[in-house]
């Protein structure tokens, strides 16, 4: 357990990793301090980027499925790193001010100043986190010669200003995939799964998946897919309670974790 991320154990023949990186909203003082936005806007800022009440979306799932997946949940809000971001020039939301450390808020307003250093939290959060995911998913690989990770986020149902392809379809539930880790039998699953509440999109709004890079493109035994869910169907927008939807939407992530298991 650390201060900053949690691994939760599932069974020990599980290959699949619930991953649950942008649900909180804890800054801790060392990061708050190097933000400009006072204590009121703040808190706004956190309603529009927190993926409100994915940690229980992922909770309630492993509590449904037959084989109880594994989940590691990031405890601080992706206002002090982003886990899921690339650590340098890679990152193209560094375009919008949203590297690993951001700068910019959803609606393009100073953040942090521009010239901020983002090293120091990059060292004492970001890579500590990189370090224990990317031991998650090797211990995976040895217990079960795989590892399946489902990437658990929420999205608004209206586009913010620092979203680089907002322009694109917004469907109940997004899937995002990875050429290289997402299998066609997995994409199927996640269509099956989730075709209940409506509509499954593809890479649209957002695409991709997250792997730790140790094992990004070289690790065919890893398999990735994000799960973005559009906020409107399960709480109240920006930032406000969970309502019935969270219910129905566990049952399906429930179904995919069994489907992947297997």
């Amino acid at each position: 357990m650390s201060a900053s991320f949690e691994l939760l154990p599932g069974a020990a023949d599980s290959p699949v990793i619930l991953h649950v990186p942008h649900s909180a909203r804890q800054i801790p003082a060392d990061a708050r301090t190097s933000i400009v936005l006072d204590d009121r806007a703040l808190e706004h800022e956190l309603d529009h980027i927190t993926d409100a009440h994915t940690a229980e979306l992922a909770e309630a799932a492993a509590e449904r499925a037959s084989l109880t997946p594994w989940r590691f949940v990031n405890r601080l809000s992706r206002l002090v790193v982003d886990p899921e971001r690339f650590p340098d020039e890679r990152e193209e939301m560094l375009a919008v001010g949203m590297g690993a450390v951001y700068t910019r808020t959803t609606h393009r307003a100073e953040l942090r100043p521009a010239g901020t250093d983002p090293e120091p939290l990059v060292e004492r959060y970001f890579r500590p986190y990189a370090k224990a995911m990317t031991a998650a998913v090797a211990d995976r690989l040895a217990a079960t010669g795989r590892a399946v990770i489902i990437d658990v986020h929420s999205y608004p149902a209206a586009p913010l200003p620092y979203e680089l392809h907002g322009e694109g379809a917004r469907p109940p539930v997004c899937l995002g995939t990875d050429a290289f880790h997402t299998p066609p039998e997995l994409l199927a699953a996640a269509r099956e799964a989730f075709a209940p509440g409506g509509e499954t999109g593809l890479d649209s709004p957002f695409s991709g998946t997250y792997v730790p890079l140790d094992f990004y493109g070289s690790e065919p035994r890893v398999g990735a897919l994000m799960i973005e869910i559009r906020r409107d169907t399960y709480m109240t927008e920006p930032g406000g309670p969970a309502g019935a939807g969270l219910t129905r939407l566990s049952a399906a992530l429930a179904a995919l974790v069994d489907a992947a298991a297997r």
